[in-house]
């Protein structure tokens, strides 16, 4: 299940192996804006409770609540008792995207964090604090300050805020919101930066799939691939952490995939969702804010230490 504004149906659907079938419902509609606000909203018990309802009808193994920040902006507490919750109210295992970043940062060793969100300020300030609740250290950010149509964001443009993100000694990178569209960047991202880069929607639909003992399908990321984060052809997190090597075989092996990501950046997933490019007059796509221009060839804003970026 996934809030009512969730448009990357297409881009779940990518990480699902034939032989699982994957289905969706969202949360009731609320005329709030993305933000700490919304985040509470959507994440409250009764109403996970009646979408879980929902989804029973088709006897689903697992659920999962696709949306990151409906799931930490309650802390690490409060996303066990969501769980808890949609436990109880479909008699299934169920997960949520903020339970299953926490699961991956496990698998992959990561205790370092680099972080990107679309979010404002104060939802990132969020993220960081759950994450340091749960023993995390966030190395940098970068964020958007977008409150809304966040599904238009070009894959560039989260491209350059990775780029912005990533300072200092960091074991993984985290593209947070599951209405940011990541799937083909993130092999592209992994090459250049050389660790492990999860997103939202990557971890929502690794961890469902796991715990029906299934795989999650895409080439090039570490988090499905253990022989490309370990190993002496992989990646490897250090005990005591530092820069994470990869070797000449690894950096050979995706670079076919990032030559082809790097032509899916000009047309990114969100323009099969529906975004609108800029007008030839230079005003700013639909549903982006002017204040935080166009969406397109921007950078993120940066703060005076180096890492998050206060709008």
């Amino acid at each position: 299940m996934a809030p009512f504004d969730f448009a990357l149906d297409r881009e779940l659907w990518r990480w699902v192996p034939d032989e699982v079938s994957l289905h969706l419902t969202r949360t009731p509609f609320v005329p709030v804006e993305v933000s700490l606000d919304l985040a509470r909203l959507v994440s409250e018990h009764e109403t996970l409770h009646e979408a879980v309802r929902a989804l029973t009808a088709v006897a689903p193994e697992v659920v999962a609540y696709a949306c990151t920040s409906g799931s930490f902006v309650g802390g690490v507490a409060g996303e066990r008792a969501m769980c808890a919750a949609m436990t109880q109210a479909g008699e299934l295992p169920s997960l949520t995207t903020s339970g299953a970043l926490l699961e991956a940062l496990r698998e992959i060793g990561a205790r370092r964090i680099a972080v990107v969100t679309p979010y404002t300020r104060s939802v990132t300030d969020s993220l960081e604090e759950y994450l340091g609740e749960a023993g995390m250290t966030v190395t940098g950010r970068a964020y958007l300050g977008l409150t809304r149509h966040i599904w238009k964001v070009p894959y560039r443009d989260v491209v350059d805020m990775a780029r912005q993100a990533v300072v200092g000694a960091t074991d993984a990178l985290f593209i947070s919101c599951t209405n940011l569209p990541t799937y083909d960047v993130i092999p592209q991202l992994e090459a250049e930066l050389r660790m492990p880069v999860l997103s939202a929607n990557q971890v929502t639909m690794w961890a469902a799939l796991k715990a029906i003992g299934a795989q999650a399908v895409g080439p090039y990321q570490a988090l499905l691939d253990p022989l490309a984060r370990s190993g002496p052809a992989g990646m490897s997190v250090p005990p005591m952490g530092g820069p994470l090597p990869v070797t000449d075989q690894v950096v050979g092996s995706v670079i076919g995939a990032v030559e082809s990501v790097e032509s899916v950046v000009e047309e990114p997933e969100a323009a099969l969702a529906g975004a609108a490019p800029p007008g030839a007059d230079g005003e700013p796509a639909d549903g982006l804010d002017p204040g935080f221009g166009t969406g397109v060839g921007e950078g993120p804003y940066l703060d005076d230490s180096g890492g998050p970026s206060p709008v």
